[in-house]
Protein backbone atom coordinates (compact mmCIF):
# COMPACT_ATOMS: atom_id res chain seq x y z
CA UNK A 1 0.00 0.00 0.00
CA UNK A 2 1.39 3.30 -1.12
CA UNK A 3 1.64 6.10 2.00
CA UNK A 4 1.78 9.07 -0.51
CA UNK A 5 0.00 9.87 -3.46
CA UNK A 6 -3.02 11.60 -5.47
CA UNK A 7 -6.61 11.58 -5.63
CA UNK A 8 -8.38 14.03 -8.67
CA UNK A 9 -11.42 14.77 -10.06
CA UNK A 10 -12.89 17.19 -12.21
CA UNK A 11 -15.84 19.35 -11.79
CA UNK A 12 -17.92 21.14 -14.07
CA UNK A 13 -19.12 24.72 -13.43
CA UNK A 14 -21.12 26.98 -14.91
CA UNK A 15 -19.10 30.33 -13.98
CA UNK A 16 -16.49 31.40 -16.31
CA UNK A 17 -13.56 30.37 -14.71
CA UNK A 18 -11.59 33.79 -14.50
CA UNK A 19 -14.65 34.63 -11.98
CA UNK A 20 -14.65 31.49 -10.39
CA UNK A 21 -11.02 31.31 -9.75
CA UNK A 22 -10.76 35.20 -9.06
CA UNK A 23 -13.37 33.98 -6.03
CA UNK A 24 -10.51 31.46 -4.28
CA UNK A 25 -7.56 33.89 -5.45
CA UNK A 26 -9.05 36.75 -3.77
CA UNK A 27 -12.13 36.25 -1.66
CA UNK A 28 -11.11 33.35 0.45
CA UNK A 29 -12.18 34.95 3.27
CA UNK A 30 -15.99 35.04 2.32
CA UNK A 31 -15.95 30.88 1.47
CA UNK A 32 -17.10 30.30 4.38
CA UNK A 33 -20.70 31.93 4.02
CA UNK A 34 -21.24 30.12 1.43
CA UNK A 35 -21.01 26.59 2.28
CA UNK A 36 -22.38 24.66 5.27
CA UNK A 37 -19.37 22.56 5.33
CA UNK A 38 -17.30 25.30 7.31
CA UNK A 39 -18.07 26.20 10.38
CA UNK A 40 -15.58 28.83 11.11
CA UNK A 41 -12.40 30.63 9.54
CA UNK A 42 -10.22 33.40 10.17
CA UNK A 43 -6.50 34.55 9.90
CA UNK A 44 -4.12 32.83 12.40
CA UNK A 45 -0.70 35.02 11.19
CA UNK A 46 -0.43 37.44 8.46
CA UNK A 47 -2.30 40.43 7.58
CA UNK A 48 -4.88 39.10 5.02
CA UNK A 49 -6.28 35.97 3.24
CA UNK A 50 -4.36 35.89 0.29
CA UNK A 51 -0.68 36.38 1.09
CA UNK A 52 1.61 33.17 0.74
CA UNK A 53 3.12 34.20 4.22
CA UNK A 54 -0.60 34.33 6.19
CA UNK A 55 -1.84 31.59 7.80
CA UNK A 56 -4.98 30.78 8.16
CA UNK A 57 -7.27 28.27 10.52
CA UNK A 58 -10.27 26.48 9.36
CA UNK A 59 -13.10 24.13 11.48
CA UNK A 60 -15.05 22.26 8.61
CA UNK A 61 -16.68 18.86 8.20
CA UNK A 62 -14.98 15.93 6.51
CA UNK A 63 -17.01 12.57 6.08
CA UNK A 64 -19.63 13.84 9.23
CA UNK A 65 -17.02 14.70 11.25
CA UNK A 66 -15.83 18.13 12.59
CA UNK A 67 -11.97 18.82 11.70
CA UNK A 68 -9.67 21.59 12.33
CA UNK A 69 -6.35 22.09 10.09
CA UNK A 70 -4.44 25.41 9.15
CA UNK A 71 -3.73 26.38 5.68
CA UNK A 72 -1.16 28.70 3.76
CA UNK A 73 -1.71 29.05 0.27
CA UNK A 74 1.88 27.48 -1.11
CA UNK A 75 1.42 28.56 -4.53
CA UNK A 76 -0.69 30.95 -6.99
CA UNK A 77 -0.74 31.62 -10.46
CA UNK A 78 -3.11 33.93 -11.36
CA UNK A 79 -2.50 33.30 -15.59
CA UNK A 80 -3.08 30.03 -15.48
CA UNK A 81 -5.81 30.32 -12.82
CA UNK A 82 -4.01 27.27 -10.74
CA UNK A 83 -3.30 27.37 -6.65
CA UNK A 84 -2.28 25.20 -4.23
CA UNK A 85 -3.61 25.22 -0.42
CA UNK A 86 -1.20 23.82 2.20
CA UNK A 87 -2.96 22.08 5.45
CA UNK A 88 -1.36 21.43 8.48
CA UNK A 89 -1.91 21.12 11.67
CA UNK A 90 -4.50 20.30 14.36
CA UNK A 91 -6.71 17.14 13.23
CA UNK A 92 -5.08 16.86 9.40
CA UNK A 93 -1.48 16.00 11.30
CA UNK A 94 -3.17 12.86 13.01
CA UNK A 95 -3.29 11.41 9.35
CA UNK A 96 -1.39 13.03 6.97
CA UNK A 97 2.05 14.54 7.19
CA UNK A 98 1.62 16.21 3.87
CA UNK A 99 -2.02 17.20 2.83
CA UNK A 100 -2.10 20.01 -0.21
CA UNK A 101 -4.65 20.48 -2.25
CA UNK A 102 -4.41 21.95 -5.79
CA UNK A 103 -7.12 23.97 -7.66
CA UNK A 104 -6.99 25.08 -11.26
CA UNK A 105 -9.61 26.54 -12.91
CA UNK A 106 -10.16 26.30 -16.82
CA UNK A 107 -12.82 27.69 -19.46
CA UNK A 108 -14.88 25.31 -21.90
CA UNK A 109 -15.20 26.14 -25.44
CA UNK A 110 -18.83 26.54 -25.28
CA UNK A 111 -19.33 27.77 -21.62
CA UNK A 112 -18.77 27.42 -18.39
CA UNK A 113 -15.75 25.90 -17.05
CA UNK A 114 -13.86 22.85 -15.54
CA UNK A 115 -12.73 22.70 -11.93
CA UNK A 116 -9.50 20.05 -11.58
CA UNK A 117 -8.92 19.86 -8.00
CA UNK A 118 -5.87 17.40 -6.86
CA UNK A 119 -5.45 16.20 -3.17
CA UNK A 120 -1.40 15.45 -2.94
CA UNK A 121 -0.94 13.58 0.37
CA UNK A 122 1.43 11.45 2.45
CA UNK A 123 -0.16 9.18 5.10
CA UNK A 124 1.25 8.99 8.19
CA UNK A 125 1.33 5.03 7.87
CA UNK A 126 0.13 2.39 5.66
CA UNK A 127 -3.04 1.61 7.51
CA UNK A 128 -4.66 4.98 6.54
CA UNK A 129 -6.81 5.75 4.38
CA UNK A 130 -6.38 8.02 1.11
CA UNK A 131 -8.16 11.34 1.90
CA UNK A 132 -10.99 10.66 -0.30
CA UNK A 133 -13.18 12.54 2.02
CA UNK A 134 -11.03 15.96 1.44
CA UNK A 135 -11.75 15.57 -2.16
CA UNK A 136 -15.40 14.94 -1.43
CA UNK A 137 -14.97 18.23 0.52
CA UNK A 138 -13.48 20.13 -1.87
CA UNK A 139 -16.15 19.09 -4.38
CA UNK A 140 -19.23 19.94 -2.39
CA UNK A 141 -17.30 23.62 -1.51
CA UNK A 142 -16.49 23.91 -5.33
CA UNK A 143 -20.23 23.16 -6.02
CA UNK A 144 -21.30 25.77 -3.26
CA UNK A 145 -19.53 28.39 -4.77
CA UNK A 146 -20.26 28.11 -8.21
CA UNK A 147 -23.97 28.20 -7.10
CA UNK A 148 -23.52 30.99 -4.86
CA UNK A 149 -21.51 32.83 -8.09
CA UNK A 150 -24.51 32.58 -10.62
CA UNK A 151 -26.96 33.88 -8.63
CA UNK A 152 -24.78 36.60 -6.67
Amino acid sequence: MAVSGKLNTEIGIETPAEKFFSFFAKQLQHVQNITDRIHEAKVHQGHDWHHHDSVKEWTFTVEGTVTTCKENIEFIDLENKSMTFNLFDGDVTQLYKILKINLQVIDKDDSGAIANCTVEYEKINESVEAPSGYLDYVTKVIKDADHHLLVA
